[in-house]
């Protein structure tokens, strides 16, 4: 039972993608531009396979506009869970990352490629 219940975790993956995904107009985007000032915000860098800041945890309150911005030395693909947020990294380009944080919870940001965790979206 324990080995059927791993081999569908692992199976699963990142799961399928919510309606946000599939509505026009939602209210993520994905953007080479610099974050509003005074917006919650972290810059994030990879390098060497390793994450500066080391990960750790970004609070904001619901309803704010939050903004990531990570920059890789390889390329990747940029995941937030929960709001099922997918961005391109390219090696030396900064990306920028903004999401309205209308849910609640503990949210991790990843890289696919990788398997890094660079931060931790607490909404509340």
């Amino acid at each position: 039972m324990r080995r059927v219940l791993v081999l569908c975790l692992l199976l699963s993956g990142c799961g399928p993608l919510s309606e946000t995904h599939h509505r026009p107009g939602n209210s993520h985007q994905v953007a080479t531009a610099a974050p509003s000032p005074g917006a919650p915000h972290a810059d994030i860098a990879i390098a060497g396979g390793r994450v500066s800041p080391p990960s750790g945890w970004l609070e904001v309150r619901k309803g704010e506009t939050v903004s990531l911005t990570v920059t890789s030395d390889v390329t990747d693909e940029l995941h937030v869970h929960g709001y099922d947020v997918e961005a391109a990294l390219t090696p030396g380009k900064p990306i920028t990352v903004t999401i309205k944080a209308d849910m609640t919870g503990v949210f991790e940001v990843e890289t696919h490629g990788s398997k890094l965790v660079l931060i931790q979206l607490a909404v509340r």
